[in-house]
């Protein structure tokens, strides 16, 4: 049976602030505001080695549109002819509406940007998360509030988003619009 991004979140949710002894969690930090999430967001891109997937509603300009991410983002992609972004949106329409900046860079580079929206059989209330590799996360679990986590090495905890994001990726599409947006 298919996991639900509820069953998914149980397990970051459920346990609290990282305590200092304690090294399943030494690597955790709680975040509660968007330049906390902005900067989580950042260091992850910073980390990754070949692949970064993010699950956004509307590539959030406030994080994936910052100068700096899309540096990051470039660093990565060109420095790794290997290296992959992967983006699944739940509304497209407002990241194109918007002239936004990670898309002028999918334009640029199609090849090692690839974009979907959701499938519907997903609901868009699954939060928001982006995954470095199968190692790092950042996640929160409401796209409307900035209060989540970021863990930059829990490799069992990331591999359950990353089958999420697997499984929502698989059974979505890319848009015709969003196709014509990324050329």
């Amino acid at each position: 049976m298919a996991e639900t991004a509820d069953d998914i979140a149980r397990p970051v949710t459920g346990t609290g602030p990282a305590r200092s002894g304690d090294p399943a969690t030494a690597t955790r930090t709680i975040l509660g505001t968007m330049p906390e999430v902005r900067e989580a967001s950042l260091q992850l891109a910073k980390s990754a080695q070949r692949l970064l997937s993010i699950f956004t509603a509307d590539l959030e300009p406030l994080i994936y549109g910052e100068d700096s991410f899309i540096e990051a983002i470039q660093r990565l992609l060109l420095a790794r002819s290997y290296a992959k972004v992967r983006v699944l949106l739940a509304d497209p329409s407002r990241a194109i509406g918007e002239n936004n900046r990670f898309l002028a860079l999918a334009r640029r580079l199609p090849s090692c940007i690839d974009m979907r929206t959701m499938s519907q059989e997903y609901p868009a209330s699954a939060g928001a998360f982006i995954i470095a590799d199968d190692k790092a996360l950042v996640y929160r679990p409401q796209i409307d509030r900035w209060d989540g986590i970021a863990d930059l090495d829990d490799p069992t905890v990331v591999r359950r988003y990353l089958n999420f994001f697997d499984e929502v990726w698989n059974m979505s599409m890319q848009e015709a619009h969003l196709r014509q947006m990324l050329m």
